[in-house]
């Protein structure tokens, strides 16, 4: 991919994004942590790591940003998430392209709910525990945007990576006829 395709491709990734995380959509139903998963599958390190960073920070710029030690957290989580993709490129088999947005999901949910309780509830076990579970509510859309958003992303460029060959394979049969 041309350098100039390549950024072309990025401002889209970001501005889809930021237009999903504009619209109404169920609580923490959002593409960036499967964006990332996807990222870490099939881009260099470097871009992903910056692309779900770069897409949450251009959102948030429109949604208003918030806590700083939460915002930390989220953040950090959005780059757990691209080094599950990493992890799963080396075996793009169907458990781990399922179980990275699943584990992600609840890396996000523990880690995102203990900086929240850290910087507003009391720090005690009550504390703690109603801080887990006043989160439960946004569990749910966070697994099912995790896990939708990924399957989505990875099914459809694999369909593609897919259909090319084939097409590719057909050409080369029929050029020999």
């Amino acid at each position: 991919m041309s350098k100039k395709t390549s950024t072309i491709f990025y401002i889209f990734i970001i501005a889809a994004i930021v237009a999903t995380r504009l619209l109404p959509h169920l609580w923490n139903f959002a593409p960036i942590t499967a964006v990332a998963i996807f990222a870490g599958m099939y881009l260099p390190k470097k871009q992903a790591l910056a692309l779900p960073l770069a897409a949450r920070f251009v959102s948030d710029l429109f949604l208003g940003f918030f806590s700083p030690v939460l915002m930390l957290a989220v953040y950090f989580c959005h780059l757990f998430g691209a080094a599950l993709g990493i992890w799963v490129r080396k075996d793009k088999s169907l458990t781990r392209v399922i179980g990275a947005p699943v584990i992600s999901a609840a890396v996000f949910f523990f880690i995102t709910n203990f900086a929240w309780f850290y910087s507003t509830y009391p720090h005690n076990l009550s504390g703690i525990i109603l801080a887990y579970t006043n989160g439960l509510p946004f569990l749910r859309g966070t697994l099912l945007g995790d896990v939708a958003y990924t399957l989505a992303l990875v099914g459809g460029y694999e369909a593609v990576l897919y259909y090319q060959a084939r097409r590719a394979g057909v050409s080369k049969v029929l050029q020999k006829v």
